[in-house]
């Protein structure tokens, strides 16, 4: 015998158990219900969602319930959409699952409004965040929740060169919401060899510029934000107040000094990377979560003039690329919490063997900065206590 839709959800509400809004609401404020599922399309769920809700369309939810909601087929789960009809079918379905303790509620969104209740707005992707990274929703690492706690991260990014171009291209491409680069220099030709934000057009424009602009042609849902000044002990602290963490792409050794030591004071990370010829190396600094500082390793600066930099000893052109995507690969895994950072490892990098090699590196307790007894509380002078001259170029 054919049935027409309305008889079709007769009969299935007979089968299922219905709630009332109030008695979700008292559901979820007790701990009753464990599970609350949204089970509408993206497109209606973007004018307002019930806070805490998992949400899965209607046409995704038996295959995605087990990995995206519980495997426990006795746990409580109550699935809602726009008046009530499409969650009815939802538990109709998850019933024949196995699950036991499923309901539909009563009225759907509408009826959770019409009842004076709280709904959430915002927070959610876009249809256009859903096509564009699409390849990290895919991802049980990343997924949904992932994508948007890189959209929600703040990286601040000092040097545009060698490093900090290929590290912002693919911050950027990831999804990383808010990107700051700090960086007083121009583009020059020599180096469109290795800086592959810039092309002939930027010689002579403020790298920070030509940079935001070329990161905003790949996306822009993000935030660019250009710094285009020296980090001075007189500002670090306050370009450094927006962003969690700090990516360093200096090759000069104020700038390194003051980074770190403006790190730790604010306990923020600092990934870390350097290339000279054609060997470079990365890690993590992070003393608040157990690792050394750069300190730790260098307490005191080389004399001036002992270590050349790329503008007087060279640089392989690909090199700070390498090197550079092992730093932007440190910035999504702190910011996902996912894997293990290279904080207390450093990796080197010999571009002519095409070699890798890691090394341990530990917290010095007598560090002036992390350590047990600090004796540096406070940013100084770094040109003069490095006896260099103030210049924060980027590396490379």
């Amino acid at each position: 015998m054919a049935l027409t839709s309305s008889q079709l959800l007769e009969q299935v509400k007979k089968l299922i158990k219905e709630v009332t809004p109030d008695e979700v609401r008292r559901g979820l404020e007790s701990g009753a219900v464990k599970h609350l599922v949204d089970v509408r399309e993206r497109d209606e769920v973007m004018d307002g969602y019930i806070p805490g809700a998992d949400l899965i369309p209607r046409g995704f939810l038996e295959m995605n319930v087990e990995e995206d909601v519980t495997m426990d087929r006795g746990a409580s789960i109550v699935l809602y959409c726009a008046g009530g009809n499409r969650s009815a079918l939802a538990a109709r379905d998850l019933i024949a699952m196995g699950y036991t303790n499923v309901s539909s509620m009563i009225g759907g969104i509408k009826g959770w409004k019409d009842a004076g209740l709280q709904i959430q707005t915002g927070g959610l992707l876009s249809e256009d965040d859903m096509q564009r990274y699409s390849r990290h929703l895919i991802l049980p690492e990343v997924g949904e929740e992932g994508q948007k706690k890189l959209l929600q991260g703040k990286v601040l990014l000092i040097g545009a060169g060698g490093l900090g171009c290929p590290t912002a291209l693919y911050l950027a491409a990831a999804g990383i919401g808010k990107i700051g680069l700090v960086d007083a220099d121009v583009v020059d030709k020599s180096n469109l060899q290795r800086q592959i934000l810039f092309g002939q057009k930027d010689i002579g424009r403020p790298k920070v510029e030509a940079a935001r602009e070329r990161l905003l042609e790949l996306n822009p849902g993000i935030e660019i934000v250009a710094h285009h000044d020296l980090m001075t002990s007189f500002n670090a602290f306050d370009i450094m107040a927006d962003y969690d963490i700090i990516v360093n792409g200096c090759d000069n050794f104020p700038t390194r000094y003051l980074i770190n030591d403006a790190a730790v004071l604010t306990g923020k990370p600092v990934v870390d990377g350097s290339i000279f010829r054609f060997e470079g190396q990365a890690t993590v600094y992070h003393p608040a979560a157990g690792g050394p500082c750069y300190r730790c390793l260098y307490p005191e600066p080389p004399p001036p003039g002992e270590v050349p930099s790329c503008s007087e000893g060279g640089v392989l052109g690909v090199l700070p690329g390498t090197v550079g995507l092992i730093q932007a690969t440190e910035v999504v895994k702190l910011v996902l919490g996912k894997g293990d950072s290279l904080v207390g490892r450093l990796v080197l990098y010999d571009a002519l063997d095409m070699k890798f090699r890691e090394v341990k590196l530990r917290r010095n307790a007598e560090c002036p900065v992390c350590g047990d007894a600090p004796t540096v509380t406070e940013l100084i002078d770094y040109e003069q206590f490095c006896g260099l001259p103030g210049h924060a170029e980027a590396a490379g």
